[in-house]
């Protein structure tokens, strides 16, 4: 993977090659499901720093909804703290134990991409696969990041889609809307906390983004092909509850399947119900 390639995923094998390198800057997002802090300082690997999904602030309630892009002068400091330098490749790792881990990885990806980063990729197959081949190196210890000054960000406002943008794309079909929820979600027989009612944006289509996944990994770009057949070509706009679970659509859209326009609203569901006026559909999946 040369540095104009360094999107999407990266093999286990390709970073072992890479570590050491200056502009290498991998970032371990273990939550707390998967022991967060605590197991990153028992094993993570070499030269990695850790970063706490939620604690961190990758997401920000705002309103009633609580998956929000939070103000670029926080994801700024964030992405410096880190050590994140624009020349910089970055490495996201996470747990690799469950498709909600690597949503997270995807989130933070998106993250990076929209304040203006270009270079970055996910671990395939997380730490779980890093842990796979006793041969790769592992190291304890308290995470160290080279701190960095304020990422000089330059927002791509076209990878974010907001309620308005949505709603535009909802009554004029120009994009396609993905929806990353499971059936009951989707019917509106299931509703997060926070949505204000139960449904699905009129027009999307349902794709549980849980079944690009086996195994904790994503499934071979051909069967992801067949699985987002149905999305027409054409701008994409993907959402879920709280933009969490799209962002894993939105990755293998945009990312895997190479497609342009792909959107990500981060607002979602909780962010769409807000208002009353905002048309909400139930019932079966197309």
């Amino acid at each position: 993977m040369s540095r104009a390639e360094f999107t999407g995923l990266i093999s286990p094998d390709a970073l072992a090659a890479r570590l050491g390198d200056e502009n290498l800057v991998i970032v371990d997002i273990r939550t707390a499901a998967d022991g967060a802090k605590a197991a990153f300082e028992a094993a993570h690997i070499p030269g990695a720093v850790h970063s706490d999904y939620a604690a961190d602030g990758w997401r920000a309630k705002i309103g009633n909804a609580p998956g929000m892009l939070p103000p670029l002068t926080h994801l700024a400091a964030l992405a410096g703290r880190l050590g994140i330098k624009p020349q910089d490749d970055v490495v996201i790792v996470p747990a690799g134990t469950a498709a909600t881990d690597f949503a997270a990885a995807a989130r933070v990806y998106w993250t990076l991409k929209f304040i203006g980063h270009g270079q970055q990729a996910i671990l395939d197959g997380g730490f779980k696969g890093w842990t796979a081949a006793p041969q790769r190196p592992v190291a304890t210890g308290a995470s160290a990041p080279k701190s960095a000054g304020a990422y000089p960000v330059v927002a791509q406002q076209g990878l974010r889609s907001t309620a308005d943008s949505t709603l535009v794309a909802s009554r004029s079909k120009q994009a396609s809307l993905v929806d990353a929820r499971g059936p009951s979600y989707f019917e509106g027989r299931e509703k997060s906390a926070e949505a204000a009612r139960a449904g699905h944006i009129p027009g999307a289509i349902q794709r549980d983004y849980a079944g690009a996944f086996e195994g904790g990994k994503l499934k071979a770009p051909g069967e992801l092909q067949q699985l987002f057949s149905a999305v027409p070509q054409g701008p994409v706009i993907s959402y879920c509850n709280t933009g969490h679970s799209a962002a894993a659509n939105w990755f293998v859209l945009s990312e895997v399947l190479g497609r342009d326009e792909v959107a990500l609203y981060d607002g979602s569901m909780t962010d769409w119900t807000q208002d009353p006026d905002r048309p909400v559909a139930t019932g079966k999946a197309a």
